[in-house]
């Protein structure tokens, strides 16, 4: 049996680990906690820590532990994506420039927003150079909203202690990334990188609730054609290696409009979590697996084929804040977001518009039922959320 070591696991990882059946098969060391629900975190001492720890492999599945799981896997000669490619990732000036070399036709007009200069005619799309799930990602309309712009301070310093012992400048992870308006289907395309090829997993749609910004869920597989999918491949088959991207999980994604070429979004280099029981419901085989046997030096050997049914990730959100006096009780299929006690504002991770309660995994043999089956759900769970008081 070889040693595992996942790093600051977060809830889901837990349970996908042991649907898919792996502590069977290894030895999984779990180190630290969800970096969300930590308050101080001290990124040096942590990896010293994990330097005891036994490991033939090491993994982490957000965009901070798979750095750390990189530094960790640079420190004792493991296989793993480099600390630095993945900074070139979720560096998104950096990232951009890059990919434009290679796939010019797959990356939108984009500029370091400076000294609130606007580089574009308005509307354009403002996110943060280092950022994660549509947090502080904005449209702009007029050059006078550039003023109501401000950094997730708590994440940004967090990501540049541990960015900066991967030789990262501290200060670049400041600031905002200006783009413009993309417009199509939005969908991510999943695979992994090993020895340099490139191996697509699938393409995901996602699904915006409606006139806003904020999913409401992903569907699996995609409606595209398969020639809209060969496409996306190959544009990631080109910029992966272009960003020093190497023996890891990896998720692309894209704006797809018809007649036009698709469009680059972001590149992450990790797995796609949230897509997992989705993949492994219609595959018969889970994407940690995968990530598992990738992490150990090994080609996963990821069999090619469109999945019969869809699987869904329904995300149950509302866009006001209130008082979380009660949420349901764990069942099979539901992840929490939310505990009681608290204000949606003060806990969870959430876009600029909307609160996660929880999202809902569900599989059918046809969209619409899969789609149904999560609203069901959804609709009778049991939160009870307060108003807050009007000041």
């Amino acid at each position: 049996m070889r040693d595992i070591l996942v790093l600051c696991p977060q809830e889901r990882d837990l349970i996908f680990i042991e649907a898919a059946g792996l502590s069977e098969r290894y030895r999984i060391h779990f180190a630290g906690s969800d970096l969300d629900q930590l308050d101080s975190f001290d990124p040096q001492a942590f990896l010293e820590d994990c330097d005891e720890i036994p490991a033939d492999a090491v993994v982490g599945t957000k965009d901070l532990s798979a750095l750390l799981a990189a530094l960790v896997a640079e420190r004792r000669g493991l296989p793993s994506p480099t600390p630095q490619a993945l900074v070139t990732c979720q560096h998104k000036p950096t990232s951009r420039a890059l990919q434009k070399l290679v796939a010019p036709k797959a990356v939108p007009g984009f500029a370091e927003l400076l000294d609130n200069h606007v580089p574009f005619d308005v509307p354009f799309f403002v996110k943060p150079v280092v950022g994660r799930l549509s947090q502080n990602a904005l449209r702009i309309d007029s050059a006078a909203e550039l003023s109501e712009l401000h950094e997730l301070d708590r994440y940004t310093a967090r990501y540049a202690q541990i960015a900066e012992l991967a030789g990262a400048d501290p200060d670049a992870v400041h600031g905002f990334l200006a783009e413009e308006l993309l417009e199509g289907d939005e969908v991510t395309l999943e695979g992994y990188v090993h020895r340099g090829r490139v191996t697509t997993i699938g393409v995901t749609d996602s699904v915006k609730y409606p006139g806003t910004n904020s999913f409401e869920r992903f569907e699996y597989p995609t409606i595209l054609t398969e020639e809209r999918q060969r496409e996306l491949s190959a544009v990631s088959a080109r910029v992966m290696p272009a960003l020093g991207f190497d023996d890891g999980f990896f998720n692309v994604e894209f704006f797809v409009a018809p007649d036009k070429p698709a469009q680059i979004i972001e590149v992450n280099g990790r797995i796609a979590s949230q897509f997992a029981p989705l993949v492994q419901a219609l595959h018969g085989r889970s994407t940690y697996e995968a990530l598992f046997q990738l992490a150990c030096g090994e080609d996963p050997r990821w069999e090619p084929g469109r999945p019969v049914g869809v699987g869904v990730s329904y995300c149950l959100r509302i866009f006001h804040d209130a008082f979380v006096a009660r949420v349901p009780d764990p069942e099979p299929g539901l992840e929490l977001l939310v505990r009681p006690g608290l204000h949606l504002s003060e806990q969870g991770v959430n876009d600029a518009q909307s609160y996660r309660l929880a999202i809902l995994y569900a599989v059918g043999q046809t969209r619409e039922e899969a789609v149904r089956t999560c609203l069901e759900r959804a609709a009778a769970l049991s939160f009870r959320l307060e108003p807050l008081p009007v000041l």
